[in-house]
């Protein structure tokens, strides 16, 4: 039976980057399978890259309390986790992998307790996490600043977390999360 690895961060923190790292290692680790109620993008298959639900059966599916976690971002835009399809991953053997906002991830470590790891990556600081985001070159700077106030609200969560990995250097912080991720799976 597997555990549970769960992650969350403010976006900029580089947390894609150590979870990418990470599922390269010989961890046995594997990424839950969302649902989404958007359509398929490009090349995306129904139960590879997520589970394409038209909004209604997604609402269904929440009233029916099938869902770990689940987010609206935008009116009948649906993100969730199916506890059906982590229940299914842990019993063939996986270790998996989440990566949710803290809200979900608080809530999936409610539900799992013990058999699962929280781990929160953080920036160094708020400017640093500025810096990021401006470096990368993709967003306006208006929806920089907001990102930057969500990370500020997300911050506060960290101490809800079973273990927190200050970023501040990568190789550093994808070999903490490596150890503590390593200890939790041997235990």
């Amino acid at each position: 039976m597997g555990k549970l690895i769960i992650f969350s961060a403010p976006s900029g923190s580089g947390k894609s980057t150590i979870i990418n790292h990470l599922l390269q290692q010989d961890l046995n680790l594997a990424f839950s399978i969302s649902a989404t109620s958007r359509p398929p993008r490009g090349t995306e298959r129904d139960g590879v890259e997520y589970f394409f639900l038209t909004p209604d059966e997604f609402r269904e599916r929440i009233a029916r309390g099938e869902f770990l976690e689940y987010e609206e971002v935008y009116p009948g835009r649906f993100y969730g986790t199916l506890k059906s399809q982590v229940e299914k991953q842990l019993a063939a053997g996986q270790n998996v992998v989440f990566d949710v906002d803290v809200v979900g991830g608080c809530n999936i470590k409610k539900y799992y307790g013990e058999r699962a790891l929280s781990v929160f990556i953080q920036p160094p600081s708020v400017e640093e996490l500025r810096r990021r985001l401006v470096g990368r070159g993709t967003d306006a700077p208006e929806v920089i600043e907001d990102r930057v106030a969500k990370a500020e609200y997300e911050l506060g969560f960290a101490p809800q977390f079973d273990v927190v990995v200050v970023n501040d250097n990568l190789e550093e912080a994808q070999q903490r999360a490596y150890d503590v991720i390593r200890k939790f799976l041997n235990r």
